[in-house]
């Protein structure tokens, strides 16, 4: 099984002996513990905020930090080999609509995405899985990529960019959802009609959620320094 539908080949030398075993003492050594909080693994698509037609199968290992929000490290796939191209924040809806307006179209929701099938977690019985899906249907989240597997990037090259997820029918690229329902063994239409039950946000889609409906693309600019002060002439750029 590919671990992941874009095949990257990351440069350099295998990993040598004696990194493994230092790793190894290290491991056992060191404690790990927001690592170590990382209880479930979901898939889904990430589309980029400026391109719809760029879409990224996204591997997601999630951690609560409380009942009303998860913080999640995005590898390209499932395997130990898998890349770490991004992150997401995940909030409820109360927790969303505390935002600042002009944050509020840095996030996406999932509602589409669950009901429509095609956010699920590999390996998971389906009654399990809809429990926890039924509330990640009601929420919002926040992602940026760093590493751009979709064109080949053997490393994480460019600018941050701000990721968006599938909001309706038609979006999803038909070759990467086949490359992922075959990997998985799961299908998104039997998925669709077991979650048609679930409901997305109580008060329904914030209008300025999704980009509010545009495109949004991350710029960097130059811009001058502030003058340094006294209390800050230690700290040296070079």
């Amino acid at each position: 099984m590919a671990s992941s539908c874009h095949e990257v080949e990351v440069p350099g030398k295998p990993t040598e002996t004696g990194t493994a075993l230092l790793e190894t003492a290290t491991g056992t050594i060191q404690g790990f513990g927001p690592v170590n909080q990382i209880h479930q693994h979901l898939c889904a698509f990430h589309f980029y905020a400026d391109d719809m037609t760029r879409q990224v199968e996204a591997h997601h290992f999630c951690a609560h930090l409380n009942e009303d929000m998860r913080q999640c490290l995005i590898f390209d796939g499932p395997d130990a080999g898998a890349r770490l191209i991004g992150v997401e924040y995940i909030v409820t809806e109360p927790l969303f609509l505390t935002l600042p307006d002009d944050e509020k179209p840095l996030w996406h929701t999932h509602e589409f995405e669950v009901k429509g099938g095609v956010l699920f977690m590999p390996g998971v019985p389906g009654v399990v899985e809809r429990r926890d899906l039924e509330k990640v249907c009601k929420t919002y989240g926040k992602t940026i990529h760093f590493w751009q597997v979709d064109r080949g990037d053997a490393l994480p090259l460019g600018l941050p960019q701000i990721m968006m997820a599938l909001t309706r029918d038609g979006q999803l690229r038909q070759e990467l959802a086949k490359c992922v329902e075959e990997k998985f063994s799961v299908s998104f239409e039997k998925e669709r009609e077991n979650r048609a039950y679930m409901t997305g946000p109580d008060h329904g889609i914030h209008p300025l959620a999704n980009a509010a409906g545009k495109g949004l693309k991350t710029d960097l600019r130059e811009v001058d320094l502030p003058a340094m002060t006294t209390a800050h002439a230690g700290r040296v750029f070079t």
